[in-house]
């Protein structure tokens, strides 16, 4: 019975993990439409010895919006045009991982060098995506 609980939970993380993951393609999704109100999107290097972002360092956003109360940021970085990081989370006192907001920048396909990133602060309207805002940074190698 405790494999079978262990397996069950291990089994719900993946799934957990599986949803946050997924989210990124969709907010990269096209039918976007601008909801009125007004939309800021910064961002913030969290480690590290200044404010410009490096390969390794964690970062944050810091935003604001009168468009909607649940606000995502979807981030994608890219090399030479291919894909080495995407992650999303919620900017929201009821997002259930609220750490995923501080986002370190690496992945398994990007083991380092510098990359070419943008962040979309969005909102979800039923199957529609909202982009509100979108910021285009640099991450030094």
């Amino acid at each position: 019975m405790r494999k079978i609980v262990t397996s069950l939970l291990a089994t719900a993380a993946a799934a957990s993990v599986a949803v946050v993951l997924v989210a990124p393609s969709a907010a990269s999704a096209g039918g976007h439409r601008k909801p009125s109100g007004t939309s800021t999107i910064n961002m913030r290097v969290v480690s590290g010895p200044d404010s410009v972002p490096n390969w390794d360092e964690q970062l944050t956003f810091d935003v604001t919006t009168t468009a909607t109360d649940s606000p995502f940021v979807d981030v994608g970085c890219q090399q030479n045009g291919t894909t080495v990081y995407s992650a999303t989370t919620g900017y929201f006192a009821s997002y259930p991982w609220p750490w995923t907001q501080v986002m370190t920048l690496w992945s398994m396909s990007w083991t380092g060098g510098a990359a070419d990133c943008t962040a979309k602060l969005y909102a979800l309207d039923g199957k529609r995506i909202n982009v509100l805002s979108t910021l285009a940074f640099h991450v030094d190698a």
